[in-house]
């Protein structure tokens, strides 16, 4: 609602400034750090988010009995080594059901 009053205030000034450079130069630069500081405040959001989603996996995984901890920590794993879980994974994906069925778990330690 403030944004919206700001424009409405700044719109209504352009007769007055003649719509000149200046007046045109206010609304940009202000949408810009405004737009620049909301920028940091969505990563942060999402950071949070991210990391509360992190604890929940953690959490399922230090649960399950048949689930190797070590995947609990793989965010610190370089990009490398993510890629090489991820192909473990693609291909324990692609096992057919009687392999790969609730009775025999899979993980990365089995």
């Amino acid at each position: 609602m403030g944004a919206s009053l700001l424009v409405i205030i700044w719109a209504a000034t352009g007769p007055i400034f003649n719509f000149s450079e200046t007046w045109q130069m206010v609304i940009n630069t202000g949408t810009t750090i405004v737009t620049f500081l909301m920028f940091f405040l969505i990563q942060k959001a999402q950071n949070k988010d991210s990391k509360a989603i992190q604890i929940k996996l953690n959490e399922l995984v230090a649960a399950h009995t048949n689930a190797s901890n070590r995947i609990v920590d793989i965010e610190d794993l370089t990009e490398d080594e993510l890629d090489q879980l991820h192909k473990f994974y693609e291909k324990l994906g692609k096992l057919p059901k009687k392999e790969a069925g609730p009775a025999q778990s899979k993980s990365i330690d089995n």
